[in-house]
C-alpha cells in the first residue's frame, strides 16, 4: 500500500543565486543552510505532505540556473505538473530573465501552472523589484499565483508550497499525472 494518493513533479527555476536550493532545502528540512554551492545540473528532492485529508508527495526537480546548463532543462522538465519560477527582489536582472524561462516551459509543457516567486524577502530594505512589479508580471505572464517569501526566515514557504499544491490538485483534469 502506497502512503500518499498523488505524486507531482514540480521544477523550481530561475536565474543562479535566486534562492532555489535554499527554498527547497527549507522545505524539506525545515531548516535554512546560509552556504550552499551552487546547483550542478538538477537535484531531485521528494516530500509528503497532506493537503484536505489526502497524502501528496511533492517531487521538487531543482534546476541550475547558469546559463551552461540550460540545454539539459527540456528534458528535466518534460512531464512536469508545475512550476516554481523565481527571482531574486534584490537583483532586477533575475527579474528581467523571467521571460527566458518562460519561453523554455512553454515551448516543451505548453501551458502547466506556474508559479511566480520573488525571493529573500527578508532583504526587503535591498530591493529592487516591487511588490506591485512582481504582481504585474505574473498577470502579463498568465501565471497562476504570486508570492514573496524568505528561505531564511521561513515567511510564505508554506504558503507557496500549499498554493502550489492546491493548484496542481484542481488541475489533475487538465494534465496528466500519476494518481495511485
Amino acid at each position: 500500500m502506497t502512503e500518499y494518493k498523488y505524486i507531482f513533479k514540480v521544477a523550481i527555476l530561475g536565474d543562479a543565486s535566486v534562492g532555489k536550493t535554499t527554498l527547497t532545502y527549507r522545505f524539506i528540512t525545515g531548516d535554512f543552510l546560509q552556504n550552499l554551492k551552487s546547483s550542478i545540473g538538477t537535484m531531485l528532492h521528494s516530500k509528503l505532505v497532506r493537503y484536505k485529508g489526502d497524502s501528496i508527495k511533492l517531487q521538487i526537480w531543482d534546476f541550475a540556473g547558469e546559463k551552461r546548463f540550460r540545454f539539459l532543462l527540456p528534458g528535466y522538465i518534460e512531464g512536469d505538473n508545475g512550476v516554481f519560477l523565481m527571482y531574486d527582489i534584490t537583483n532586477s536582472i533575475s527579474f528581467l530573465h523571467l521571460q527566458e524561462w518562460l519561453d523554455v516551459v512553454r515551448q516543451q509543457e505548453g501551458h502547466i501552472p506556474i508559479m511566480l516567486i520573488g525571493s529573500k524577502l527578508d532583504l526587503k530594505k535591498y530591493r529592487s523589484v516591487s511588490t506591485k512589479e512582481g504582481l504585474k508580471a505574473a498577470k502579463q505572464f498568465g501565471l497562476f499565483s504570486f508570492i514573496e517569501l524568505s528561505s531564511k526566515s521561513g515567511e510564505n514557504v508554506e504558503i507557496a508550497i500549499e498554493q502550489m499544491t492546491k493548484i496542481l490538485l484542481a488541475d489533475t483534469n487538465k494534465k496528466e499525472m500519476i494518481h495511485l
